[in-house]
């Protein structure tokens, strides 16, 4: 196995370590945040977080589990998503957050992380899924996906230097307002494998007309993407991602109908992780 030494990453030390805060905005308040702060091989903080197993969806090829080798805060003032292939089986890591969060009517709700990836070559990340994503609470009452409402605000697979930021809804996975099972999605380059900060703002300013409400999509402060209700021109549905409580999703999958499986040369361990500086809920 790897050790942290070897990539380069945030050294594994044994005393309590606060991670960067949040930043703060001018004309937001922060509604709720972890910095992931805490010793080497913790797991996350178990009053905001649920760590996730169970969960077999796109024909994916990885277990979540429970384990520090997965999902572990760094000591460095991060979170760790490592994918581990023993045996010829891939396990990995999911979290997500207890709270979920409502989009109030008149103003902007801003969801926002700092992200960076293993530094293994693109050639040895067939496979490799690391994302950041909201979905709708409704499915944990039994809501069936898409109609629950998903927005992913980062996806990225294989090692391509791109980012996605996608909506899922509506009541069937073949086509509707959402084009399912692909989703609408917009993209964007990215520069390198390194530090990134990742956004949405869900603004409901103009809530008196359902159609002029839009969610936003970022990277580093650069706006890539937008969909308004306008555009997706089904109220009800609009509602579901856009109006309606989310919680938050942190996960490094392997394999699944997107990326296609791994193959003999995709990697585990360190260098195809997903690290995760801080994770924030804002609102005007």
């Amino acid at each position: 196995m790897r050790t942290n030494a070897v990539l380069g990453l945030v050294p594994f030390v044994s005393a309590l370590v606060s991670g960067l805060a949040p930043p703060n905005y001018p004309g937001f308040r922060t509604l709720w945040s972890d910095s992931f702060d805490g010793s080497a091989g913790q797991l996350p903080n178990a009053g905001q977080w649920s760590l996730v197993t169970n969960i077999h969806v796109n024909n994916e090829m990885q277990e979540y589990t429970t384990s520090n080798q997965n999902v572990q805060i760094s000591g460095g003032g991060t979170i760790q998503f490592v994918p581990r292939k023993t045996n010829g089986k891939w396990t990995s890591g999911r979290i997500e957050s207890k709270q979920a969060f409502t989009p109030e009517a008149g103003k902007v709700t801003m969801v926002e992380s700092v992200i960076r990836f293993g530094d293994n070559s693109r050639d040895r990340k067939q496979g490799i899924w690391p994302a950041f994503w909201m979905l709708g609470e409704a499915v944990r009452h039994g809501t069936p996906w898409p109609l629950c409402g998903e927005i992913d605000i980062m996806e990225n697979v294989n090692g391509l230097p791109t980012g996605y930021g996608t909506v899922h809804c509506g009541y069937s996975d073949k086509g509707g307002p959402c084009n399912e099972p692909q989703g609408r999605a917009g993209t964007t380059g990215l520069p390198d494998s390194g530090w990134h900060r990742w956004t949405i703002k869900i603004d409901r300013t103009r809530s008196y007309n359902w159609r002029d409400e839009v969610i936003f999509w970022y990277l580093d402060g650069q706006q890539y993407y937008a969909l308004s209700g306008g555009d997706l021109g089904d109220e009800h549905i609009w509602t579901t991602i856009a109006r309606s409580p989310m919680f938050i999703i942190l996960n490094l999958a392997v394999g699944g109908n997107w990326p296609g499986a791994p193959n003999g040369a995709t990697a585990d361990s360190w260098g195809s992780m997903m690290e995760v500086e801080y994770v924030a809920v804002y609102s005007t």
